[in-house]
């Protein structure tokens, strides 16, 4: 191969590199929450994918914070324990004995894989979960359900973060990979937590730069099932007027958002974990994909991507 045929293949991967520039320059030392779930947790070439996304964002110079859940981990695993996987109002019922195995598959087992293939690429991850220093804490949830409160076990509503552990971890230069396992903040228990809840909350907390939230979908689509467009972009407003509607999966979803995005955090995003490389996608390149929230102010006033 001649030196100018060499020079000529290279030129794409040049041009990529220049246009994720002015999304490096605008990134350079923010904080990046992101919530792993759905295909990209069972994967295994999309799970690569992912944990090389993160640690490039890690290496470009961006703080990530990873939260993760694992709803199928789990059934999977209450399954073999002879436990019926029972849901109301879109979340998982959990008794005493179901709570162990759920502490016990989150940071046992789907947080374990995912240091382990962080750190495939250097020293870089931790893992810790919402117990650890308080990081997550909680009281017990009790969902409506036909105009009276309904007992689910043990599953937590977020009431504090405590961000110190997350901090010293990046201050440090590592990858937080938090179970989002909570602390009681009264009653002694530790409850489970639905991962896109912790992770918005996380996000508030840190005064992140942005919430991506890792889906089995393209985006928010507008007018689903009658139509498959994705609205790439819209005000807090605009999706507050459209969570009535929306199926029950993509409610904590959309509500994470909108809760990040009117408590300080920049822009929220849903993005398609089943594309590779969807989290490279949408930071660095003009297009982007999925949906992103903006506050009302920003939304009103930016016609660029972010």
């Amino acid at each position: 191969m001649s030196g100018a045929t060499r020079k000529h293949t290279a030129l794409p991967k040049a041009r990529i590199l220049i246009e994720a520039l002015p999304w490096l320059t605008r990134h350079q030392g923010k904080t990046v929450v992101i919530k792993f779930g759905g295909n990209a947790m069972v994967d295994e070439d999309l799970k690569a994918a992912f944990a090389q996304d993160v640690v490039f964002l890690h290496h470009a110079g961006l703080r990530p914070v990873v939260v993760h859940g694992g709803g199928p981990q789990i059934s999977a695993q209450l399954d073999r324990h002879g436990l019926v996987s029972e849901f109301k109002a879109g979340l998982r019922v959990t008794t005493d004995e179901a709570m162990d195995v759920v502490r016990m598959v989150l940071a046992g087992q789907v947080q374990r894989e995912l240091v382990g293939l962080l750190n495939e690429h250097g020293p870089i991850a931790v893992g810790i979960t919402g117990e650890d220093a308080h990081t997550i804490n909680a009281t017990k949830h009790m969902p409506v359900i036909d105009g009276e409160p309904v007992d689910i076990g043990r599953v937590g509503e977020v009431t504090r973060i405590d961000t110190g552990a997350v901090e010293a971890l990046l201050k440090d230069g590592r990858i937080p990979v938090i179970s989002s396992i909570a602390r009681a903040e009264d009653d002694g228990h530790v409850y489970n937590v639905n991962a896109d809840t912790a992770a918005a909350a996380l996000a508030a907390a840190l005064g992140a730069e942005t919430l991506m939230v890792l889906t089995d979908v393209e985006g928010l689509y507008e007018n689903w099932p009658l139509s498959d467009e994705v609205i790439s972009r819209l005000s807090a407003t605009e999706l507050e007027k459209l969570l009535p509607d929306l199926s029950s999966g993509m409610v904590p979803k959309m509500e994470g958002c909108l809760f990040a995005v009117r408590n300080g955090v920049n822009t929220a995003r849903v993005i398609d974990g089943r594309v590779p490389h969807s989290i490279l996608l949408e930071i660095f390149t003009d297009e982007g994909i999925g949906t992103m929230v903006l506050p009302d102010g920003r939304a009103a006033s930016t016609t660029e991507r972010e």
